[in-house]
């Protein structure tokens, strides 16, 4: 039997109960589960944004999570070139990105090399986006004089 090669991939800034979700239901789908940790210099290059923790200290957390075997940290844009340093079988990923653009793309380069794209309910709840605006909300109040 074919060793299961998992790959989830993300900033996993401001981690919270999503992140925990896609590594738990990443693991439970594969025999080693890497996770990748997005650089600071590529989330500012992507995303445009500036991560709350640095690249180290996300790595240390992700690396604390049972579910994750090993980490990757992402210093290319291309999920490409990490599967070419890794080898996975099969990329996870929330479902926020099925047919979009960037999910398509992904789709038919992994196809092209024999990997599996799988996604998992984004957890709509709790996300990156809304945690990164409530806190430069909170920072921004605290500047303001009273």
């Amino acid at each position: 039997m074919t060793e299961r090669i998992g790959y989830a991939a993300g900033a996993f800034d401001l981690f919270h109960i999503g992140h925990l979700n896609i590594l738990r239901q990443a693991k439970e789908r594969c025999d080693i589960l890497i996770a990748g940790v997005v650089s600071d210099e590529m989330l500012k290059l992507s995303k445009g944004i500036e991560p709350f923790v640095p690249t180290a200290e996300r790595v240390a957390i992700v690396e604390a999570i049972t579910y994750v075997d090993r980490v990757h940290v992402e210093d290319t844009p291309s999920k490409m070139d990490a599967w070419s340093a890794l080898g996975f079988t099969h990329f996870f990923k929330g479902d926020d990105w099925r047919g979009t653009a960037k999910g398509r793309r992904l789709e038919r380069e992994f196809r092209a090399v024999g990997v599996e794209v799988v996604y998992f309910p984004y957890t709509v709840h709790t996300s990156s986006t809304a945690l990164r605006a409530a806190l430069d909300a909170a920072i921004a109040a605290r500047q303001l004089p009273a």
